[in-house]
């Protein structure tokens, strides 16, 4: 019997190795790498390349849409202040989910998710409550989960250590560099 296939949006290979490896069990996982957020463009370039390479490597059907920093502005023009996990953390969220569910349906998966709840540093509730609003208007399931229980944000910083992953010391956005 075959698995139902899986887009897994990831926002880099430290978070996105050892979560895809996971579902593998249960899913055929693909990659979907859409991060407009990541600033500066050399840094985005920096995480893309990364993820590709590693996730081609492996066998995953890897998708990288279009890099759009000014649209991503846009949408959080005037939230510059916010603090991290905050009101632009959330545009951020739905904006990269909704782009995920989008691709999802129009591609024949059955489920979308995203590993930007294995990081302590965002908030999986809001991550989950997004998710389940866009998978209502999509008609696509979205496999809810805080990744970072069990040991899994260790776990997806063991798997990183033994791959030597690059591992960034922001989330992405030009805002989370100061915090």
């Amino acid at each position: 019997m075959s698995k139902p296939k899986l887009l897994l949006h990831v926002c880099c290979s430290t978070c996105g190795g050892y979560l895809a490896q996971e579902l593998l069990e249960q899913y055929d996982v693909a990659i979907f790498f859409d991060n407009s957020n990541i600033f500066p463009k050399e840094e985005f370039f920096r995480r893309s390349d990364e993820a590709k390479k590693f996730f081609t490597s492996q066998g995953y059907e890897y998708v990288q849409p279009e890099y759009n920093h000014e649209e991503w502005s846009m949408l959080v023009s005037g939230l510059e202040g916010e603090p991290e996990r905050g009101g632009r953390c959330r545009i951020c969220y739905r904006f990269r989910l909704d782009k995920a569910a989008i691709y999802a349906k129009e591609n024949g998966f059955k489920y979308f998710a995203s590993t930007l709840a294995i990081s302590p540093h965002k908030d999986a509730v809001a991550i989950n409550e997004i998710g389940s609003f866009l998978a209502k208007q999509s008609g696509i399931n979205f496999l809810a989960g805080d990744w970072k229980k069990h040991e899994g944000f260790k776990k997806a910083m063991q798997f990183s250590c033994e791959h030597d992953f690059y591992r960034q010391n922001y989330c992405g956005c030009e805002f989370s560099m100061k915090s």
